[in-house]
Parts: C-alpha cells; sequence; structure tokens
C-alpha cells in the first residue's frame, strides 16, 4: 500500500491527493502537522530530508519527495486515466502550462504569503533552512498573480481545460493555485475573470468531487 504524507491545510500535498482520487489509487495517509513544524523533526527528516510534503512512501519502500516525481510515478504505475497526456504535442502543452502555473501561479501566492504572514518569520522559503522574509517580495508577488490570473483567464476563452484535450494536471494544479490564492485575499469573480469562474465550476463538478473548493 502506498503511503501519502500529508497535510490537509497545505496546497502542495492536496495536488498529491487529487491526483491519486482521479487515478483511483488506494492508499494510506500520514498527517504531517506544518503548523508545528513536524517536517522539521528528525523522524521525518530520516523520511524526506527535504523537510517538504507531500512524500510519496511506494511498497518497496522508496519515496518520492516532490510533486513532479509523484505524477511521473502514478502516470507510469496507472496509465489510466492519463493525466500527463496522450500524443506527444499534448504532453508538452500539459507540461508547459504545469510549469507554468507551478512557476507564475502558485510561486507568486507562496511568494506573497511567505513573506508576509508572522507564521512564517525565517520560514520565507520551504526546505530544512531559514530564510528571512523580504516584504518587498510580498508586494511583488501580488502582482504577478494578478498579471498571471488575467492572462490565464484569455487562455481559458474557448476552453473547458487548461491544456490537451482533456482534463490534466495542469487543471489541478491551476485549481489548487486559485483555492490558495485567497490565503492573500485574491479571488477571481465572473467580472473580473469570467472564464476562470466558469472553468472553475466545471472542476468543482468533477465526479470525483476531490475538486470542490478546499
Amino acid at each position: 500500500m502506498l503511503t501519502l504524507y500529508d497535510f490537509a491545510m497545505a496546497p502542495s500535498p492536496r495536488r498529491a491527493r487529487i491526483l491519486l482520487a482521479e487515478k483511483g489509487v488506494s492508499h494510506d495517509t500520514v498527517s504531517v502537522d506544518l503548523r508545528r513544524h513536524e517536517q522539521l523533526s528528525a523522524d521525518f527528516r530520516a523520511i524526506n530530508p527535504l523537510c517538504t510534503v507531500p512524500a510519496l512512501r511506494l511498497d518497496d519502500g522508496s519515496v518520492l519527495t516532490d510533486n513532479a516525481g509523484i505524477a511521473a510515478y502514478l502516470e507510469a504505475q496507472y496509465p489510466e486515466p492519463p493525466l500527463l497526456g496522450r500524443t506527444a504535442l499534448e504532453k508538452a502543452e500539459i507540461a508547459s502550462w504545469n510549469w507554468r502555473i507551478e512557476f507564475e501561479g502558485l510561486g507568486s501566492v507562496a511568494e506573497a504569503l511567505r513573506n508576509s504572514a508572522p507564521a512564517m518569520k525565517d520560514r520565507a522559503l520551504t526546505g530544512p533552512q531559514g530564510y528571512a522574509q523580504i516584504p518587498e517580495l510580498a508586494q511583488r508577488g501580488l502582482a504577478r498573480l494578478q498579471h498571471f490570473l488575467a492572462e490565464l483567464d484569455r487562455h481559458l476563452a474557448g476552453r473547458d481545460t487548461v491544456a490537451g484535450d482533456g482534463f490534466s494536471i495542469a487543471d489541478i494544479t491551476a485549481v489548487v493555485m486559485l483555492d490558495f490564492a485567497r490565503v492573500v485575499r485574491v479571488k477571481p469573480d465572473a467580472v473580473s475573470h469570467p472564464e476562470l469562474t466558469r472553468w472553475r465550476a466545471l472542476m468543482a463538478a468533477r465526479p470525483s468531487k476531490v475538486l470542490q473548493p478546499a
């Protein structure tokens, strides 16, 4: 049985949870409380020296320590339904948009949050090292996020999914990014982001139900 090291309130492990649910893969779950800094404990460092979640322990004891590795493994091991694309071009489009959503979307929210939240003092970046907050980066993160949301809204015009011909990992990452943006008080609405709002409603209606707003 696979074991997912998770924290229900964090965006990164939520991506892995959705992926596992959409693939229909059974797994055990171990909660790692980030609020109590359990990811920095000696016990968890022995599992994942990067001190981050998600981490996925495989049946043979191997541990995958990031969403990219988890997605690649699950797609290879459980190819249906395909969430990384079928054709070479579709795989490329999905990979490209997924990377952009990670870097320009999720990265912007994290930059804004981690450089402003008092609870993240000296934890401006994830991982075993502590880094001081830079308030100016919080403002830059908010500006980057607004620009990216406007671009993603335009891209979604006439589309029901972010990339390729169907639901993919790019949609999973985009859903998590949009819901995560609420922690920095950014929420698209039907007036300013009509296509994003329409698309988000389509995602919430999926049969798996794991894409309901968090």
